[in-house]
């Protein structure tokens, strides 16, 4: 063991600059290892916290690519009833165009209407006028034909029809002799007057038929008629009658005025009828019997 005072006495300050190195030493690696672990313990931290950042990066992104996802929903609805808008206001136009379209030809159906309503009553009242125009027309040829009645009836005797009137020129005014049609002078002075009469006429149709007795055969009977209704027809028109509005015919011994066989029945029943007819009605031949 060596005593202090057995030591160099330069030893004292080497020793004491030795052991300050070497604290000097342990405080450098005692704080370089603080160091080391503040380091460590920041980059731990740092770490943690990177990490952190990166999860709550990654969280931003899910949210982000949520949120994107719900933009790109949101922006395809918005598209769609952007669509849907453009249609209804198509649609909407389209409407009104048609509605206007409809608005015009209900107008114009109302006009035509209107027009068609004022024709209506034009061509009543035109149809009430000739209404009242055919009946006071009707009441003249009535009255007319009255006239001619009570003035042929002075001649022969004289009926009305539906058409008009029918003279029958039987034995007590026209007599034929049996199979003759030849007029004696009693017969056409007779004819004379109805000529007189029927000359004044206007507007009527005159027909002249013919008759025999029930003697002889029909096709003989009926060419036989039909002389008597032209002797007739060719003194009327000599006597001024227009040929144009008279028509014969014969009807042979059919439609007797009496029945029978006996020589008066026969006398009777051969004869002449003349038809006078309104001409504004247009009758059938057949129509004025």
């Amino acid at each position: 063991m060596n005593h202090p005072s057995d030591q160099n006495p330069n030893s004292a300050p080497e020793g004491a600059a030795n052991n300050a190195r070497g604290s000097s030493r342990s405080g450098v690696m005692l704080f370089a290892g603080l160091g080391l672990v503040v380091i460590g313990f920041l980059s731990y931290l740092t770490l943690s916290r990177l990490d952190r950042i990166n999860q709550e990066v990654n969280q931003l992104s899910v949210q982000v690519e949520k949120n994107n996802k719900k933009v790109d929903a949101a922006s395809a609805k918005a598209a769609s009833a952007l669509d849907r808008a453009s249609q209804a206001e198509r649609s909407a136009l389209e409407a009104a165009s048609e509605r206007d379209q409809a608005e015009k030809a209900k107008s114009e159906f109302q006009q035509r209407a209107k027009q068609a309503q004022a024709q209506v009553q034009a061509a009543q009242q035109a149809a009430d006028q000739a209404q009242q125009k055919a009946e006071e027309y009707r009441k003249q040829r009535e009255a007319e034909l009255d006239r001619l009645q009570e003035a042929l009836g002075h001649i022969a005797q004289t009926r009305r029809t539906a058409m008009g009137l029918v003279m029958t020129l039987g034995n007590k005014s026209i007599r034929f002799a049996f199979d003759k049609a030849a007029l004696r002078p009693e017969d056409k002075e007779v004819l004379s007057r109805i000529a007189g009469i029927l000359s004044v006429l206007k507007g009527y149709q005159i027909y002249v038929y013919g008759y025999t007795d029930d003697i002889g055969t029909k096709e003989y009977n009926l060419k036989l008629s039909d002389r008597r209704a032209e002797s007739v027809r060719n003194y009327l028109v000599q006597n001024g009658l227009n040929p144009k509005i008279m028509t014969t015919k014969g009807y042979g011994k059919a439609d007797p005025l009496v029945p029978g066989s006996s020589p008066q029945a026969r006398s009777i029943n051969r004869r002449v009828e003349i038809g006078i007819v309104d001409s504004t009605i247009r009758p059938l031949a057949s129509q004025i019997q």
